[in-house]
């Protein structure tokens, strides 16, 4: 660390410089003060690639496998690996700080940002996630683990309230946090936006101050959420040292100096937070060098190499009837494969922060081209409609000036004379992202658009705040109020009501689009958004809308020899902002039936599902072979046509359950929750029972693949299970063997229950796992710690950990329900500290 004397530094700053250091400068960069010597530095989102100060467009950066991804490789030293990599992409980016990673709980199915996020399992999501931290730290870059805490939906997710039990609290929803720290120690935490037992999360003293300071002993920098604090004296005196993004709402200078004047903070409190932005700017190394370079893309081929491996092996093999996989080579020899539905995307990442502008993508049309090359003849159909809102307005419009694009003119709220005047907009879309340089402004596009075919047009339009659609000065489509989802709107997810227009090839249509900020009434849903705009008007000829796609793929499957069929969600479907609208894949059943009528016609069907969640899987016995595919980056399709090829032998295991039914879920009930006066209310009435330790209790025939599961192209087999002991932990040893005939690796995972489990504890947790390859005919025995602390509860009235005595069972298992050996071992009553 530099020498400088951090004590002397904050000795020089007067109170009013000491509050500008409490909030950040602008949407990424802290505040510096140049007069003291005091340096800024600049933060980047997000966990699967470093984007830079860009939402939309802006330079271009490596897009890693997602963390849902990631997890399923159940591959430690892989996680690490990324990690480093996703530190060099930040300086690329000239920060010094990535927010990430995401380590929130996958609690139910339909929750928006499970993407991101690793598991429902609090043990792996904390040993993946502390190993990033370990990889970006590693090379000077600090992680920011969040959402701190209980993010785990996204419906209306700045007010929500999430009611839940101090022991739920502690042993699923915390412990992945409380794991990075002890192991990685992360140089920053953001807290979430949402409220925790009453209180939000910016000021929750519980969690800032208890646990975190308190009982774990952490002393990096706690940061907000972007556009998460909720008040001045209460955040500031609960822990939140860093309010993002500025300019500030709560902590103006004069507002903080105020707060202390008033008695509601002491100096002493600024003080402290203070000394923690120094510190973190100490651990960066701003001091020694406060420069920020520009932002570079940065195109690394060893990058793209561990990007296509580390998504190629957290890719699931859920089934393989009749061993139809692998497609190699020898075996697809002059055969015919139909390549449908999603084929020619590029699934590779979910939607909100946590997407970035990819250097490229590979589609799985274009790498299974590369893969099996002219000895095989591909077609196409895409299959099924699964477009959220309707493409805006781009070709056959000219401006007012009579170029090529929209005009745009911003006006005072009201006006009628515009006060700035754009030409050349590509499209009929004011993206608000992208708009932070126009504030409490309304917002006009106008064009003439000349039809390129005569049809019925379906056109929609969706705006933030109130918003109309005018052609050739007749309304056609008006909303009168705000979005109702704001935050869905962000992030693409916010289409509009389809108006159905008569239109002719080659005449001209004046298009006028107005929209203004959104009304102050839902300020705490707007959060950051108020003041801005975003508006979008869409089109389409109703005969492409309407077109009937699954008729087309049915007679390309029945020419075909194989038919592999692509699912999944684009990132306006999956994305942060809100939550799933469906457990069944979008749009209206469309990819269900277009997986159910291939199957009808083609023996050899193959389903690629590429998600960040579980979706319901219908078809699933109709067809022959199922990857879940997850979002695995910028190399998705070269993952893909690995796996689909034989190239890599499958070895991803599921990182969460995949129910048959949404109703058996755990939160079933209680996601997202009942107002109640006025608020979102959300009750975590199953307690400890989320994911597997749920569904253990219920018959096995509710799950349709349980966690941790995942086949292969070889097959292993368990034997010699001991358990060791050293005073309260244990080894568990077992050796393993490749059986099949490919190299091929698997995730040994030791689960720990009690042999008469009480009703209050689950059956099992996970406690151990460990990725081991093999190459054919090789045995290995392998060594599993298991600690005992991490199959204690949590005693909420004596507040700490306890492992019960008693009789023991440890399990090695294929997955969650497929216990393949077991020991017993008798335990002795032992008590940890918070």
């Amino acid at each position: 660390m530099h020498s400088v004397n951090l004590g002397e530094v904050l000795a020089k700053l007067t109170l009013e410089e000491k509050a500008s250091l409490l909030a950040g400068a602008n949407f990424w960069e802290t505040v510096p003060i140049d007069s003291k010597g005091v340096p800024k530095v600049k933060v980047s989102d997000g966990p699967n690639g470093a984007r830079g100060d860009s939402f939309a467009g802006g330079i271009t950066a490596a897009c890693f496998p997602a963390a849902s991804c990631m997890a399923s490789t159940f591959d430690v030293s892989l996680a690490k690996r990324v990690g480093t990599a996703i530190a060099e992409e930040t300086k690329t980016k000239g920060a010094r700080c990535l927010l990430g990673p995401t380590m929130c709980l996958h609690r139910h199915p339909l929750g928006g940002r499970n993407f991101e996020s690793f598991s429902e399992d609090p043990y792996l999501t904390g040993k993946m996630a502390a190993r990033v931290v370990e990889g970006l730290q590693g090379q000077g870059i600090a992680a920011t683990i969040k959402h701190f805490a209980i993010n785990e939906q996204e419906t209306e997710r700045m007010t929500v309230n999430e009611t839940v039990g101090i022991r739920a609290l502690r042993e699923l929803y915390l412990k992945p946090f409380e794991m990075a720290v002890k192991e990685a120690n992360p140089w920053a935490v953001m807290t979430a936006y949402n409220m925790v037992n009453g209180n939000h999360c910016d000021s929750n003293e519980y969690l800032l101050k208890e646990v975190l300071r308190g009982d774990w002993g952490w002393d990096g920098l706690v940061m907000s959420d972007w556009g998460g604090v909720n008040s001045t004296a209460e955040a500031l005196n609960a822990g939140l040292d860093l309010e993002m993004p500025g300019p500030t709402i709560w902590r103006k200078v004069e507002d903080v100096v105020a707060a202390v004047q008033a008695g509601k903070v002491t100096e002493a409190t600024i003080n402290e937070r203070a000394m923690r932005v120094l510190q973190f700017l100490a651990r960066l190394k701003c001091f020694e060098d406060p420069t920020i370079p520009d932002e570079r893309a940065v195109n690394k081929p060893e990058h793209q190499a561990l990007i296509r491996e580390a998504g190629a092996k957290g890719m699931v093999l859920l089934k393989n009837e009749g061993d139809v996989l692998p497609l190699s080579k020898e075996r697809v020899q002059g055969k015919r494969i139909a390549l449908l539905g999603h084929a020619k995307s590029a699934l590779a990442h979910g939607g909100g922060s946590a997407s970035v502008n990819a250097h490229y993508k590979v589609t799985p049309w274009d790498a299974m081209h590369t893969a099996l090359g002219d000895s095989v003849e591909f077609t196409y159909a895409k299959g099924a409609d699964t477009l959220r809102n309707l493409p805006p307005i781009t070709d056959n419009v000219v401006g007012l000036d009579g170029k090529k694009g929209f005009s745009r003119k911003l006006y005072e709220p009201g006006s009628s004379e515009p006060v700035e005047v754009k030409h050349g907009l590509a499209s009929a879309d004011v993206d608000i992202l992208n708009s932070f340089d126009f504030i409490n402004k309304d917002v006009s596009l106008e064009g003439t658009f000349t039809p390129a075919v005569t049809d019925d047009y379906y056109f929609a339009l969706s705006g933030i705040g109130p918003s109309t659609l005018l052609i050739d000065g007749k309304v056609i489509a008006e909303q009168k109020t705000n979005c109702p989802d704001p935050m869905g709107y962000l992030f693409g997810g916010a289409p509009g009501e389809n108006h159905k227009v008569s239109l002719e090839a080659g005449q001209q249509y004046k298009i006028f689009v107005r929209t203004a900020p959104p009304t102050a009434g839902d300020a705490a849903a707007i959060g950051i958004l108020a003041g801005h705009v975003g508006v979008r008007c869409g089109h389409m000829t109703v005969t492409e809308h309407d077109k009937d796609y699954v008729a087309e793929a049915i007679e390309v499957a029945k020419a075909a020899d194989v038919a592999v069929i692509f699912t999944g969600h684009e990132a306006f479907w999956e994305t942060e902002g809100q939550d799933q609208q469906s457990f069944n894949l979008p749009k209206d059943g469309s990819q269900d039936e277009l997986v159910a009528a291939v199957a009808a016609v083609n023996p050899n069907t193959i389903v690629v599902n590429s998600t960040g969640v579980a979706v319901a899987m219908p078809w699933v016995d109709k067809v022959q072979a199922v990857i879940q595919a997850w979002f695995s980056g910028q190399e998705c399709g070269n993952s893909i046509a690995d796996v689909l090829t034989g190239a890599l032998n499958p070895e991803g295991h599921l990182t969460c359950t995949f129910p048959k039914k949404l109703e058996d879920c755990p939160a079933h009930g209680n996601f997202p929750g009942e107002v109640v006066n006025g608020r979102l209310e959300v009750k975590y009435e199953e307690g400890v029972f989320v994911g597997y330790r749920h569904f253990d209790r219920l018959p096995a025939d509710k799950v349709q693949f349980p966690f941790g599961f995942g086949l292969s192209y070889t097959t292993f087999d368990y034997s010699d299970l001991t358990v060791g002991r050293a005073g309260d932990d244990f080894t568990v040893h077992v050796k393993v063997t490749n059986t099949g005939k490919l190299a091929g690796a698997v995730a040994v995972q030791v689960y720990v229950g009690q042999a008469q489990a009480p009703k209050e504890d689950p059956l099992k947790v996970l406690a151990a796992f460990e990725k081991v390859t093999l190459q054919p005919g090789q045995a290995e025995s392998v060594a599993l710690p298991v600690s005992s602390r991490d199959i204690a509860f949590f005693d909420e009235t004596a507040n700490q950990w306890v492992v019960r005595g008693g009789n023991y069972k440890f399990m090695v298992a294929k997955s969650s329900q497929d216990v393949v050996l077991e020991a017993p071992v008798a335990i002795a009553q032992k008590t940890y500290a918070p």
